[in-house]
C-alpha cells in the first residue's frame, strides 16, 4: 500500500461510513503519549477513514500538522464500510459486539433480497462471529432497528436534547421523537432502586469523602473523582432530574448521569478531540445556556482553581483560571447566583481547593471563604475531600518544613440549597 503524509485536518471522517458506535477517551490519552510508535492511519483516495479513529485524534489532540496514512482504493461506500469493518474487527482495539450487530444490520438492509443469504456468510466472517450470531442478529432487524432507534432517542433526550434536534438527528419526524419518549413515562418509579443501588456503591453517610485511589478512567486536566457525582447525584436528585455542569471537560458526570439515569446538560470552554460530540462548547463568561431550568435539581461546579491551572486550558485572559483573584471570585459567585435564580429548587455544589504553592510566594488562599462570604445561599452541607499525600512533591515538602507551615491536602464541597 501507498504510505504518505496528509494534514490532519483533511481526513474525512464519515460517522456513517465507519463501524465503531462509541469512542474511548482513554485510548486517545494513552495514544496521544507518543504518536512515534504509532501505524500508519488507512485512508482510501478520497482522504476517507477506513481505520484508525483513536490514532487520528490523538494527532489531532497533539495539535500535529500531518499524519501517516495509508491509502487503498476503495469503488464505493459499501466497500469502505466493509474494508473498516474486517479491518477493525481484526485488530487494535476490537469493535465491540453492539458495533457488529449495528453494521452488519447497516450493510444487510442495503442488500438486494437475492443476495442475503450470501451476505449473511460473508459478515459472519469479516466481523469474526458465528453463521448462527449473524442469524440471530438478522432475524428481527426491523423490531431491533426500531429499539436501537428509540434508544438512540432516550440517550438524546437524557442528554438534554430537544425533540426536534433528536428528530433531526435520529432521522424521523419529530412525533415519532414524542411517542417514543411517551412510552418511558413511567419510568422513573421502575429505574429508581437500581439507580440508587448502582453495582459497588457505598452510599455516603459522614461529610468526608476520602478516596484511597483515583477511579480509573479520563485523565483530562482537572477531572472530577467520579466517586464525588455519584454521591451528589445519588443524595440529591432522582430519576430523570437534569444534572447541570459547565465545567464536563473529562466526561465524569456524563458517565454517572448514564448509570444513575439522570438527564444532563454538560460543557466546556474548550473541548478536546476526544470530547467532541459528547459534551457541548459553552463558556459560561457568555452566560447561562437555554435549557429547562426547572427539571434542573443539581448544578455541579468544578471549576479551574485559579492559580493552580494558569494557562493550563487556554492563554484568554477570560479563562477563570487566568483573572486576576478578584475578578476569579466575581465571576465564580456571580455564576452561583445567577444559576440560583434559573433554578426553581434543588443544590449547586462547589467543590474548590485554597491555592498556595502556585500562589504569589506560596501564599494560603481560601476560596471556600470567599465564595462563602459572596454568595447569600444557605448550606445545606459542606464535606470535605482530602488528597493523599503523594499530591505533595519533595520540594514543597522541604519548603514547608523550613517554614513551618502547613501544606494543603484538601478540597472542600460547599452545597448551597436552592428554592423549596
Amino acid at each position: 500500500m501507498e504510505v504518505k503524509q496528509v494534514a490532519v485536518d483533511d481526513v474525512n471522517y464519515r460517522k456513517d461510513l465507519y463501524p465503531r458506535l462509541d469512542t474511548n477517551a482513554v485510548t486517545v490519552q494513552k495514544y496521544a503519549e507518543d504518536l512515534s510508535v504509532l501505524p500508519p492511519i488507512e485512508v482510501n483516495q478520497h482522504n476517507e477513514l477506513i481505520d484508525g479513529w483513536h490514532r487520528w485524534t490523538a494527532h489531532k489532540k497533539n495539535k500535529v500538522d500531518t499524519i501517516a496514512v495509508m491509502v487503498t482504493p476503495t469503488g464505493s461506500d459499501a466497500e469502505l464500510l466493509e474494508l473498516a469493518i474486517e479491518r477493525n474487527a481484526k485488530h487494535g482495539m476490537q469493535l465491540s459486539q453492539e458495533d457488529k450487530q449495528s453494521v452488519a444490520r447497516k450493510i444487510y438492509h442495503v442488500t438486494p433480497e437475492k443476495g442475503r443469504d450470501e451476505k449473511k456468510k460473508h459478515l459472519g466472517k469479516i466481523l469474526s462471529v458465528s453463521d448462527r450470531t449473524i442469524r440471530d442478529w438478522l432475524s428481527r432487524i426491523d423490531k431491533d432497528s426500531k429499539e436501537a432507534r428509540n434508544k438512540r432517542i432516550f440517550d438524546m433526550w437524557l442528554a438534554c436534547y430537544t425533540q426536534q434536534e433528536i428528530a433531526d438527528a435520529v432521522g424521523c419526524p419529530q412525533r415519532t421523537v414524542a411517542d417514543a419518549l411517551a412510552d418511558s413515562a413511567d419510568l422513573p418509579k421502575s429505574l429508581k432502586p437500581a439507580a440508587d443501588h448502582a453495582t459497588g456503591f457505598t452510599p455516603p453517610i459522614y461529610n468526608v469523602w476520602k478516596f484511597k485511589e483515583k477511579s480509573p478512567g479520563s485523565k483530562h486536566f482537572g477531572n472530577t473523582e467520579p466517586t464525588i457525582l455519584d454521591n451528589l447525584t445519588y443524595l440529591y436528585t432522582d430519576p430523570f432530574d437534569i444534572v447541570f455542569d459547565p465545567f464536563g471537560g473529562g466526561g465524569s458526570t456524563i458517565d454517572v448521569c448514564k448509570k444513575r439515569f439522570r438527564r444532563y446538560w454538560i460543557a466546556d470552554r474548550i473541548v478536546t478531540p476526544e470530547m467532541e460530540g459528547k459534551i457541548r462548547e459553552h463558556d459560561i463568561a457568555s452566560g447561562l445556556p437555554s435549557l429547562r431550568w426547572k427539571d434542573v435539581r443539581l448544578a455541579y461546579l468544578d471549576p479551574p482553581y485559579w492559580k493552580q491551572a494558569e494557562k493550563k486550558y487556554s492563554e484568554d485572559a477570560a479563562d477563570l483560571a487566568n483573572m486576576s483573584l478578584e475578578d476569579f471570585n466575581k465571576a465564580l459567585s456571580g455564576l452561583i447566583q445567577g444559576l440560583a435564580k434559573k433554578m426553581s429548587a434543588g443544590h449547586i455544589a462547589l467543590i474548590i481547593q485554597p491555592t498556595q504553592w502556585n500562589a504569589p510566594e506560596h501564599g494560603y488562599t481560601d476560596h471556600v471563604a470567599d465564595m462563602m462570604k459572596a454568595v447569600r445561599l444557605p448550606v445545606a452541607m459542606r464535606v470535605s475531600c482530602p488528597y493523599e499525600s503523594q499530591q505533595c512533591n519533595a520540594q514543597m515538602v522541604d519548603w514547608a518544613k523550613d517554614n513551618k507551615q502547613l501544606l494543603v491536602l484538601t478540597r472542600e464541597l460547599i452545597i448551597w440549597k436552592v428554592g423549596e
